[in-house]
């Protein structure tokens, strides 16, 4: 037959009789075809219709079989905490602390209405400002995941960070204010009657300008965060001024929330470095990543625990948790043990230190988590003890999303997204 052309099938006619009995054995056939299939997935492929198990590819590219109990678990976990996140959330830098970890936990689960939340609800477009320079840099940083996780078509995303990113640049708050390329909460002459200083969190705006030029290619934004980084004629940058090696940074001490250089002894550097890794390709980006995640997580540092990993005198450990699996992404070989260490971590503020904290680490009733994950309390930072409200919420469901992104997500190694 022409095709295109209005034809009709032949019918044929059967007796009434004849026609009981063919569609018996239409049916008897087709039982007998399900049988068949259910006796040969169970030959050829055991368990393959039981939930228990899943092979996934890990990270050293070798097939490996996964608990999916547990991973659904987690997922439920993190849906859990950022479900009471948008119970409490607020459009500015807090908020964008959550919509980082709803970036990476939408990635994972395809959960529309993560997606709906954070650009139809709540655009991140519409955020505050904020007053310091890392408050845009969140907002930015939350803005650039969700364009990358829903395809990069989202351009007015993009151009949102930009618009935000050279506002903070024409204000200049980039500038040589202390001998240094880097990033100021304010510039000098500033009528506010705070403190001018700058750390890890400002610095993050670096880790921005990678992330932009990667999304338009524009080599300005580029330009700026190597000379962050590098040192030029006549000031040192990031690395020379802080950096000693060997995952080991120096600088001026101060309350964590205003005026440490170095909250989380540095840990922050491991996005920046891991993000100009990206755009450069040179190792020494990733070595310095590398160096900085083994050491922070290494017990006799000081700093972590030593059977459950959480860091012992801080805020931000929703921060903590991303800026380690920032530098896993860039090196799952040499970091092999960070999801471990990391699960172990949550498992603990889950837990409540395994039943012994004698703080409230996770409030069950809702799923609130504590700002900072000492079980015994006593960190410094802002709001340390605050437990389900936006900032603390917003820290763990950056936490328990970046978490399930990379536990549903082995890469094989130096596969980058």
């Amino acid at each position: 037959m022409t095709p295109g052309k209005n034809t009709r099938a032949k019918q044929v006619h059967l007796p009434s009789r004849n026609r009981r009995s063919y569609r018996i054995a239409l049916l008897l056939l087709a039982a007998g075809s399900v049988v068949f299939l259910v006796i040969y997935l169970s030959l050829v492929h055991p368990g393959r219709d039981r939930e228990t198990q899943n092979t996934q590819v890990s990270h050293d590219g070798v097939a490996r079989s996964l608990d999916s109990t547990t991973q659904r678990g987690w997922l439920a976990r993190a849906q859990a905490v950022s479900r009471k996140f948008h119970g409490v959330y607020t459009p500015c830098w807090e908020g964008a602390y959550g919509a980082m970890g709803d970036a990476l936990l939408f990635s994972a689960s395809h959960d529309s209405s993560l997606l709906r939340f954070h650009l139809v609800d709540y655009p991140l477009q519409r955020m505050c400002e904020g007053t310091w320079v890392d408050d845009r840099a969140w907002v930015c940083l939350a803005e650039l995941m969700w364009w990358r996780v829903t395809g990069g078509t989202d351009m007015g995303l993009v151009m949102d960070a930009v618009k935000r990113y050279q506002e903070a640049r024409r204000q200049g708050r980039f500038s040589r204010h202390e001998g240094f390329w880097s990033w100021y909460n304010w510039p000098p002459g500033a009528n506010v009657g705070e403190r001018i200083f700058t750390n890890t969190s400002m610095n993050q705006m670096v880790t921005v300008a990678c992330r932009l030029y990667e999304a338009t290619a524009n080599k300005r934004f580029l330009k700026d965060a190597l000379l962050a980084w590098n040192e030029d004629k006549r000031h040192p940058g990031i690395e020379k001024t802080w950096y000693l090696g060997e995952g080991r940074w120096s600088g001026r001490p101060g309350q964590a929330a205003f005026g440490k250089e170095l909250p989380w002894e540095g840990t922050g550097y491991c996005s920046v470095a891991a993000a100009l890794y990206r755009v450069t390709g040179e190792t020494r980006y990733r070595d310095i990543a590398v160096q900085t995640a083994k050491r922070i997580l290494d017990p006799t540092t000081g700093w972590v625990d030593s059977e459950d990993y959480y860091q012992l005198r801080m805020d931000g450990s929703g921060a903590f948790v991303h800026f380690l699996l920032d530098a896993y992404d860039i090196a799952p070989d040499a970091l092999a043990d960070i999801q471990g260490k990391i699960e172990k971590m949550l498992q603990h503020v889950w837990t409540n230190h395994h039943g012994a904290a004698t703080v409230t680490l996770h409030r069950v009733e809702d799923h609130g988590i504590r700002n900072g994950w000492n079980p015994r309390g006593g960190e410094d930072g802002y709001g340390v003890g605050e437990i389900g409200t936006v900032h603390a919420q917003g820290e763990a469901a950056r936490a328990f999303g970046a978490f399930v992104y990379y536990r549903f997500h082995y890469r094989s190694a130096g596969n980058q997204d």
